[in-house]
């Protein structure tokens, strides 16, 4: 399972993560899966009870992701101005957070994946990915390229984390 975390983590992270980091988080989310008892003994400064929604190596992998690769809102300008934030000032956008303040949330998931699409064609785009159980917020998301999307679907399906494209599990949602 480890090398399947850390394939995974390496690529929703898109280079936002250093490797050995990756691979930290990878190995301690592998114990946690493997013997959460155990792992929580060994670590009793994790903050994790059987009370919460998702498995302990999952939550590891969740609670380590920085906001750079784990986005997390209640608005889908919210969102947008954290993907904004987490490519720094050198990249402009089409669309401001504002915009999308007073339209659908099918048409400001829309527009968000236009302008991310549109980003790093050579890599397929990004493609917004709903990642893991949602816990304290609305929006829980990952960017991935879309040249990974199928390897990251497939990961994430290996090791039992919830992940699925946005735009099309808001329209199954929604049933458009």
């Amino acid at each position: 399972m480890k090398n399947q975390l850390v394939e995974l983590i390496g690529k929703i992270s898109s280079g936002c993560l250093r490797d050995e980091d990756i691979e930290r988080i990878a190995d301690e989310a592998a114990q946690a899966y493997a013997d959460p008892q155990a792992f929580l003994a060994a670590n009793p400064d994790i903050n994790y009870d059987d009370t919460f929604p998702i498995p302990l190596g999952e939550w590891l992998v969740v609670g380590s992701l920085p906001d750079t690769v784990l986005f997390q809102a209640d608005t889908y300008a919210d969102l947008l101005q954290q993907i904004i934030d987490s490519f720094g000032k050198d990249i402009s956008f089409n669309i401001k957070p504002k915009q999308l303040n007073k339209v659908e949330a099918l048409t400001a998931l829309n527009r968000i994946q236009v302008q991310m699409s549109s980003m790093s064609k050579d890599r397929g785009g990004y493609q917004l990915v709903n990642f893991s159980q949602l816990l304290d917020d609305e929006l829980q998301m990952v960017l991935v390229f879309g040249d990974d999307l199928p390897r990251v679907l497939e990961l994430s399906a290996e090791v039992g984390i919830a992940a699925a494209p946005a735009l099309e599990a808001l329209k199954v949602a929604i049933h458009v």
